[in-house]
């Protein structure tokens, strides 16, 4: 695929998910219904991603397949610890961006409040991933059903999902899938004075790109910060 095609694919997927997003994300509408909604985005966002997951790692298919205490424990996880905190995490960035659409108008939100979702998304997955984490040792018995030992292995293991070195790389992915239909109409707005930017429309698929690994970057420079403040 030429950059002229990923030009346009990128261009219709950012205007179909903005579209979506205007259509099914209201502030209108009741709870529930924005609830679901949101919750189809983040099932959307995360399966493929886990089973990639699944298949890039080495003998995990087939330990699943057996069924079992294995499949149990997996399916657990995700659940209790990897849906929730994507869920929670688009919920309140949706919401928020519905409330400033009703605010300014369709279409024109400031760049720089949508862009503004990128650090709010990882402060939701930090926290919401240290609360899964205690609770999963209180109810689950997991980490030695240690409160302490389970936001000690928050921050390492934050680190390492930006990587897609772990299950949590999966819901960290799945959060950042879900905020592309916000910041790839942000971006071509703010940059649509930019002659470059007329002459070569592939800087969608950089700014995906780039989009992708701030959010991984500010994760992991957050994380890291933490284990230096924790070890200090």
């Amino acid at each position: 695929m030429g950059r002229s095609h990923w030009a346009a694919f990128l261009k219709y997927a950012a205007k179909m998910g903005l579209d979506a997003m205007e259509k099914y994300l209201s502030t209108q509408m009741p709870f529930w219904r924005f609830a679901l909604h949101t919750l189809v985005i983040s099932l959307a966002c995360g399966a493929p991603l886990l089973v990639l997951y699944v298949l890039i790692n080495p003998g995990l298919a087939s330990h699943l397949v057996s069924g079992g205490p294995a499949l149990a424990r997996f399916l657990r996880q995700v659940v209790t610890n990897g849906l929730p905190v994507v869920f929670v995490t688009n919920y309140v960035s949706f919401f928020i961006y519905a409330v400033l659409t009703d605010r300014y108008g369709v279409g024109k939100v400031p760049v720089r409040l949508i862009l503004s979702d990128l650090p709010l998304r990882v402060a939701l997955f930090l926290v919401l991933h240290a609360l899964t984490y205690v609770l999963s040792a209180q109810w689950y018995g997991s980490f030695g059903g240690s409160k302490s030992v389970a936001l000690g292995v928050v921050a390492p293991t934050l680190v390492r999902s930006a990587l897609f070195a772990n299950l949590s790389g999966v819901y960290f992915y799945a959060v950042v899938l879900s905020a592309l239909p916000l910041y790839l109409p942000a971006l071509e707005r703010g940059t649509a004075w930019c002659p470059a930017q007329r002459r070569w429309r592939g800087w969608r698929f950089l700014a995906t790109l780039a989009i992708a690994a701030s959010f991984a970057a500010l994760l992991a420079g957050v994380t890291a910060l933490i284990i230096a403040l924790g070890s200090g």
